[in-house]
């Protein structure tokens, strides 16, 4: 399995116009969720113009491209590689061009019958520019406006074919489309700021850009935004609550955001409080792997009252080190990513809190910098389960031979890390880190139990 990992994407239909401006400000609001290429499309009087290619928000875009863009309506999109390479044609937005008009086309998730979509597709004639299940979705979609009578019935249509993960944007000449798959694995959200609609993988970016929070898309739903007015579509709304993907709250989104009612933040001191009870450590400072492990350290110093410090300080001009394509890489860009506080560390018995444990070579490498900058013990702890299986719907959870905790027991883990204590989040914790959220869980990467059946190219 090719690795799959996360992307943020985001729409907007406003009258006043400047659309482009205001979707560049959220994309890098949503910068985590893709470091690898981003892009905006813009509609003005019906025509569509796009920019997009690979690296970050600040490189790609620039004032006078933003002014060229405009737009009355626009969709954004950062990227990191999904089930396509890191290349400049796979960066989204995707636009076509075809006999009704011009379609553009956001996509954060992965689909699971892509290879199945894909051949057939082919079979009639279809000549594909990328190689992301993203275009798949494209051309459902031109190829069910054909027969439909607007463009939010080609999407309903559409979607009924795919099968795993996906919250989209599709822009037509006249209306913006937002949508979650039945399962609700990645999440999306709606607000407004005057007389414009906006839609986004998270609140951070509303909050950005001045709009106001209005609510979440349910999973299934498709919502059309036309002339100021915004209307929903049900029918591919399932009875359950969903499946949301529980890293968001451990790892992925902004600690400002709020998803599913749950703040981002408020989830991961929660799992710190959990953690600290389930695996206390007689040790003089509390400290957090920059960043989504400083809101667990925090809950693990309140708890259990070890004082928390800053021992860790992180480049800022380097992205994560966890999504960072190829093995060799990460390991040489831990060091310039962070840097260890010695007047935090040195000579005093440390609580390392992480978010996760993947393939253990960066904890590995942490453990080793605390150790150098004269901390007398490292006791390690994670903020969630140890991963056993991979992630089929849009996460970089990789294959089970690159698993550290499908290969050794947790004493030898700890051995092969070098720390002096380890100790995982439970899976019965877990589940309680969200108390205030109105979603189910998918926790298959923890558990190997999924929401859909994975087996095979295309699962029935």
């Amino acid at each position: 399995m090719s690795i799959h990992e996360e992307c943020g994407v985001f729409g907007i239909q406003d009258p006043g116009g400047h659309c482009a401006h205001t979707a560049y400000y959220a994309l890098y609001a949503l910068q985590h969720r893709g470091q690898e290429a981003c892009g905006i499309a813009a509609i003005n009087e019906r025509k569509l113009s796009y920019h997009k290619d690979l690296g970050l928000v600040g490189e790609v875009f620039h004032p006078r491209l933003l002014e060229q863009l405009g737009g009355t309506m626009a969709v954004g999109h950062v990227r990191y590689s999904t089930t396509g390479d890191s290349r400049r044609e796979n960066a989204q937005p995707l636009t076509l061009k075809y006999v009704k008009g011009t379609l553009a086309v956001a996509h954060n998730g992965n689909l699971l019958n892509t290879p199945r979509l894909r051949t057939a597709f082919e079979y009639r004639g279809a000549i594909f520019q990328t190689t992301t299940d993203s275009e798949l979705i494209a051309y459902a979609i031109a190829q069910e406006r054909l027969r439909c009578r607007s463009a939010e019935e080609a999407v309903c249509q559409a979607l009924k074919g795919l099968r795993g993960a996906y919250s989209l944007i599709v822009m037509s000449p006249q209306k913006l489309i937002a949508a979650r798959d039945p399962q609700g694995f990645r999440p999306l959200c709606m607000g407004r700021r005057g007389d414009a609609v906006v839609f986004s993988s998270e609140t951070c970016a509303l909050s950005a850009i001045g709009a106001t929070f209005e609510r979440e898309l349910d999973p299934g739903e498709i919502v059309v935004a036309e002339n100021g007015s915004v209307r929903s579509i049900r029918e591919n709304c399932p009875d359950s609550a969903g499946h949301m993907c529980i890293f968001e709250y451990i790892y992925f989104a902004r600690p400002d955001s709020v998803i599913c009612g749950q703040s981002v933040h408020e989830a991961r001191r929660n799992a710190g409080r959990l953690l600290a009870r389930e695996h206390p450590a007689d040790a003089d400072v509390v400290i957090g792997v920059p960043d989504s492990g400083l809101d667990a350290a925090m809950g693990y110093a309140e708890e259990s009252g070890i004082p928390y410090g800053v021992g860790l300080v992180k480049n800022r001009y380097v992205g994560r080190t966890f999504i960072t394509p190829g093995q060799e890489s990460r390991e040489q860009a831990v060091r310039i990513k962070l840097g260890a506080l010695r007047c935090c560390v040195e000579g005093r018995r440390v609580v390392l809190i992480d978010d996760s444990i993947v393939r253990g070579t960066t904890s590995r490498q942490i453990v080793s910098l605390l150790r150098e900058a004269g901390a007398s013990e490292v006791h390690l702890r994670s903020s969630a389960p140890p991963f056993v299986s991979p992630c089929y719907f849009g996460t970089d959870i990789p294959d089970q031979d690159n698993l550290i905790a499908c290969k050794y027991g947790q004493e030898e883990i700890r051995e092969l890390i070098g720390a002096d204590t380890l100790g995982f989040l439970s899976l019965d914790s877990l589940h309680k880190i969200a108390p205030d959220a109105r979603c189910g869980f998918c926790d298959g990467c923890f558990t190997g139990a999924y929401p859909l059946d994975v087996s095979g190219d295309d699962p029935a």
